[in-house]
């Protein structure tokens, strides 16, 4: 396999790099004022939607088929599943009927490695790989998906939402890998929502899309994440594990429910679609905004 030499360069960007943007930021960015990328809407999202919203669910878990599925397939709500190859001939007519309704499978590793600070991951710890295991890790998750699916993923979620491997001074980000690899590398437990029309390439880094946590949250708490994504214009991603009626690292039934039922009422302006077409929208509206006279956006729109 192809393996780039993906060492991060923190220190190569100069300080003018970020201030030029930011003075240019209320003349350049479509959602700023004006018409945008997509005709009349400001937010620049498709079909006058205000905000966008992702369902995400993780490491290929049976409740996600057995009860999740007919859930969003009830509303015709489109979720993103990022998958251990080895977990999918579990429910593999399921995962072959999801597929088929329109869902998106991803990459969730191998393995899901993590810090060997869980005592869980101790033979599989981020700290004792290098990039090119960590290459081919990924690679092979992606092989195992195809053979069993059919279909490549092209997007990836990070395990534990972490994005090192090595320890110490020999530490690197495998954030450039991700970014070669896949259309975008979603993360876990963050702070806020991604705002996909900023000039500055620092924001919305589709190789490093901020999630929230959806698990034990109750439809109160997930609206108010939901409509403040849809007041600022951003994309709101939420990521979850089990799905039933409740429990440590469960998304409720009646959350999810009460998510689709509120997404799917037009007049409160949501787009709720896939990480894969969130994201290829996201590359599209940020390929046509430039910063004197540079695109912000990388080459890869696969």
């Amino acid at each position: 396999m192809r393996f780039a030499n993906y060492r991060c360069c923190w220190a190569e960007g100069k300080i003018t790099a970020w201030v030029l943007p930011l003075i240019l930021l209320g003349l350049l960015l479509p959602g700023c004022h004006g018409k945008s990328a997509e005709g009349d809407n400001p937010s620049g999202w498709p079909e006058g939607a205000r905000g966008a919203v992702s369902l995400t669910f993780d490491d290929a878990r049976p409740s996600q088929m057995d009860v999740g599925l007919p859930l969003l397939d009830e509303y015709g709500v489109k979720a993103t599943f990022y998958v251990l190859p080895q977990r999918l001939n579990r429910r593999l007519p399921a995962w072959k009927e999801a597929l088929a309704n329109g869902h998106e499978i991803g990459n969730h590793s191998l393995q899901h490695p993590c810090s060997g600070n869980y005592p869980w991951s101790r033979h599989k710890a981020l700290e004792d790989f290098t990039l090119e295991q960590m290459a081919e890790e990924l690679e092979t998750a992606n092989d195992e998906v195809e053979s069993v699916l059919g279909i490549r993923p092209v997007t990836f979620a990070y395990p534990c939402g972490q994005t090192f491997v090595g320890r110490g001074t020999n530490v690197e980000s495998y954030v450039p890998l991700v970014a070669e690899m896949f259309l975008a590398g979603r993360g876990w437990m963050g702070e806020g929502p991604n705002d996909p029309v900023l000039c500055d390439p620092a924001f919305c880094d589709p190789a490093q899309l901020l999630a929230m946590k959806l698990d034990e949250l109750d439809f109160a708490a997930a609206k108010e994440l939901i409509d403040a994504a849809v007041k600022n214009g951003t994309w709101l991603i939420f990521a979850g594990h089990e799905i039933g009626e409740g429990g440590m690292k469960t998304v409720r039934t009646d959350t999810l429910r009460a998510i689709c039922e509120y997404a799917s009422d037009p007049t409160n302006g949501i787009w709720i679609d896939t990480v894969e077409n969130v994201s290829r929208h996201v590359r599209r509206v940020q390929a046509q905004t430039t910063t004197a006279g540079k695109s912000t956006a990388n080459d890869y729109l696969p």
